[in-house]
């Protein structure tokens, strides 16, 4: 995943009035704190060491009046507006809180604490507030729609990313209500105010959720099922939480839990499935997050109303490559009945298994992973602990994900150890081009921590801009279980296509190529955002890369060719399951943000029901991979109205990679065209312009249907 986070002008200011004496203090306190001037070490890279909890707020509040100063002066220029007095100033506008906001981003979703927890509520209204002071304000709208109107005419001599930028610009603008009467500009912005705070605080309480919502065992024969590492790493999670002499199965982000496939005790798998399921409905103020996410539903359809738009999802596609929730709903209904038909037919087996066992009870969510893996060993011989020694986690990094790269791109990586981390686990390396130029760096942080969001994702710490001469400074989080000390950290194929996934977005970021800070990659629609990411999970089952870093931890032999064979022959299993709990959860998603203005606060649960139903997606035995209450993609990550971008992009990589295949697969020329074509790109022109001019053609679905084993 991606984070959508906000870049120069979407970054937060607020009008900030004190008296003189006031800033004077302020002022002299900030002397000392480590934002407000770029950082001295390699590429900018933060300087956690220095970085205290007590820095942000100052430097949040700090970066924010810099800001409103430099956007006042835009919006007060005597001179004719014209392309570098108003667009280009509005790009290097806003570099203080730019550099507080983005090291604040990663501290407050992979390494979070009670104090920061407190900024983070404090500051989203005012980061709401600051939006509106950039894009409510008329006399700066006057300013870019005059831009806007010389472009139209064909009077600007402009390259096409500039002239991409003023159409951007214009739209993000209009978008944002800048068409809006003054009395309707104020209602707006306590809507946005009121949603920001909501989603900051439901952040906070699904992270509670799930540090509170995980399973004591007190009898080591209930985790029957598991290796004994796992059992370790139980142990050490409850040492952690001062429980020794127990075991602690703690929550990921989705619905299904990965020790659901081990545990053959059918109550204890029971218990962990429903306390992943109501883990935010515990009817708590500290947890429960459903008043939080009705009334943020809410908002978003009055806002929608209050700018022009039937509901949010019709607003928030318009600058997405599906333009429109039709087109959506188009493309998911390609996918729905094949998806299910063979749900239904997967559920048919692993009851089949069921009977065939006496089992005496009917299938049941907690049941599905346990049973479909003794389906899928059955059927394909395949053991998941069969196949972990051979994937240990370095290897996998750099000789899996690392080699591809190379071997697609020809950069190359260093590790350094003299750039401080905010973590022990944090990992640094120096990113390098083929001509031994620097390339950027690269942040990893693949293990789960209780004061880590779940789930697994990409941001920038420092973007990449020609204008402001900065080059991408990049991390990947992700939350794999960390082993028991002196344990090897052996990791599932599943994990390793995550780390493939989440490098393809860090590939976008490092090859971004762009002048202009708010263009740059990955700075793209949410529907293409995850094109690269996906795209580039294809190589972690390629044979010249798997060879290279499928290897066994303790015997150093690659992975034998039978046990390839299996691994590639049980790639399509399960996909029924797998693909119609992810359509699910697009269809919540977009069900809860077609709502209309005037629809009341809605009950979750029975709204949630209901909407599976309408779309015929329930299936009982196939909850959507994330349940609304703990939806954290659409409620607080940017993917409103948007969740449905991963099968989408799902569609444009496996036609890109079917492209690979019939053009000699792994080479440097394939690599050096996709990215060309595709990674340095950023959001420089239409991105259905940008997929043809790679393919050749319009996305087509089939290449996918074929993945997944829905057709031949």
């Amino acid at each position: 995943m991606k984070k959508q986070n906000s870049w120069a002008l979407l970054a937060v200011l607020t009008i900030l009035t004190s008296c003189s004496s006031k800033d004077d203090k302020t002022a002299a306190s900030m002397t000392d704190n480590p934002f407000m001037k770029a950082s001295t070490l390699h590429l900018q890279a933060p300087a956690f060491d220095k970085i205290k909890n007590a820095d942000f707020q100052p430097a949040l509040e700090e970066g924010m009046k810099q800001q409103l100063a430099e956007i006042q002066k835009i919006a007060d220029n005597p001179e004719k507006p014209d392309f570098n007095n108003t667009l280009v100033a509005l790009e290097k506008s806003g570099q203080t809180y730019a550099r507080v906001n983005n090291v604040f981003n990663l501290l407050t979703g992979a390494n979070t604490n009670p104090e920061l927890q407190k900024v983070q509520e404090d500051i989203a209204p005012k980061q709401a507030a600051a939006q509106d002071a950039i894009y409510l304000n008329s006399k700066l709208f006057a300013r870019v729609e005059a831009i806007h109107q010389t472009k139209e005419h064909g009077d600007l001599k402009l390259d096409p990313e500039s002239l991409r930028l003023i159409d951007y610009y214009y739209q993000q603008f209009v978008l944002a209500g800048a068409k809006l009467s003054d009395a309707d500009k104020e209602k707006l912005k306590k809507l946005n105010g009121e949603e920001a705070t909501l989603s900051a605080k439901f952040t906070n309480q699904v992270l509670a959720a799930g540090k509170q919502g995980g399973v004591v065992v007190d009898d080591k024969a209930q985790l029957a099922g598991l290796s004994q590492g796992d059992i370790d790493a139980l142990a050490q999670n409850a040492k952690a939480n001062k429980l020794d002499g127990k075991w602690l199965i703690t929550l990921q982000n989705t619905t299904q839990q990965p020790l659901l496939q081990s545990l053959s005790n059918r109550a204890l798998r029971e218990k962990l499935f429903n306390a992943s399921w109501t883990r935010a409905e515990k009817g708590d103020t500290s947890s429960d997050t459903r008043k939080s996410i009705v009334r943020i539903a809410q908002l978003r359809a009055q806002k929608a109303k209050l700018i022009g738009f039937a509901n949010y999802a019709v607003w928030k596609l318009q600058d997405q490559m599906a333009k429109n929730p039709e087109a959506v709903n188009t493309f998911l209904a390609k996918l729905s009945t094949a998806a299910t038909n063979k749900a239904k037919a997967e559920a048919a087996d692993i009851q089949a298994l069921i009977d065939q066992q006496k089992g005496g009870f009917k299938l049941q969510p907690w049941d599905w992973n346990f049973y479909a893996e003794q389906v899928r060993k059955q059927r394909y011989d395949l053991n998941d602990s069969e196949i972990k020694p051979y994937f240990e986690l370095n290897n996998v990094l750099e000789n899996g994900v690392f080699y591809a790269a190379t071997q697609l791109y020809g950069i190359t990586f260093k590790e350094r150890h003299d750039l401080p981390v905010y973590q022990a686990d944090v990992r640094v390396f120096d990113v390098f081009e083929k001509d031994g130029t620097q390339l950027g760096l690269f942040y990893c942080d693949y293990f789960k921590r209780d004061n880590k969001q779940g789930g697994a994702w990409m941001n920038n710490l420092v973007g990449q801009s020609k204008l402001l001469g900065t080059k991408p400074v990049i991390y990947n989080v992700c939350n794999f279980t960390k082993p028991a000390a002196g344990q090897p950290a052996l990791i599932s194929y599943s994990d390793v296509t995550t780390m493939f996934h989440e490098f393809g977005h860090a590939l976008h970021g490092l090859f971004a190529n762009q002048q202009y800070p708010i263009l740059a990659s990955p700075n793209v629609a949410r529907d293409f955002v995850e094109f690269p990411s996906q795209f580039n999970e294809n190589w972690a089952l390629y044979p010249d890369v798997f060879k290279h870093y499928a290897i066994h931890y303790q015997t150093k032999a690659p992975m034998p060719q039978a046990l390839v064979d299996k691994i590639k022959k049980a790639a399509t299993f399960n996909q029924g399951y797998a693909l119609t709990e992810a359509l699910a959860a697009a269809e919540l998603d977009l069900q809860w943000h077609t709502l209309p203005a005037d629809a009341p606060l809605q009950d979750v649960d029975k709204f949630e029901l209901a909407a599976l139903q309408k779309t015929n997606f329930y299936l009982p035995q196939v909850p959507p991979r994330y349940r609304s209450s703990y939806f954290l993609h659409i409620w607080s990550n940017g993917y409103a109205a948007g969740y449905y971008a991963y099968a989408w992009t799902e569609m444009l990589d496996h036609d890109a990679f079917a492209w690979f295949t019939k053009n000699k697969g792994l080479t440097r020329a394939n690599g050096e065209f996709f990215r060309q074509m595709i990674l340095s790109q950023g959001n420089t022109m239409d991105y259905g312009t940008m997929f043809r001019r790679f393919t050749g053609h319009d996305p087509d679905i089939t290449p996918m249907l074929k993945s997944r084993g829905l057709i031949k």
